[in-house]
């Protein structure tokens, strides 16, 4: 993501606001999509994975 384009106050907001605190990396991003893909999550269906830092749970 390209933080440079957004203004530091706007920029900042979404990290406010999750219970996590911070912006989440791009591995963490990236882990859930991993496991989603991989055999261990051959039993998984119709499920929603929210990678958001617990922005949804607020």
């Amino acid at each position: 993501m390209r933080d440079a384009a957004w203004p530091r106050p706007r920029r900042d907001r979404p990290a406010r606001c999750t219970p996590l605190g911070r912006r989440a990396t791009v591995e963490e991003i990236a882990a859930p999509y991993a496991f989603l893909v991989s055999p261990a999550a051959a039993c998984v269906t119709g499920s929603i994975l929210a990678a958001d830092g617990g922005y949804t749970a607020t």
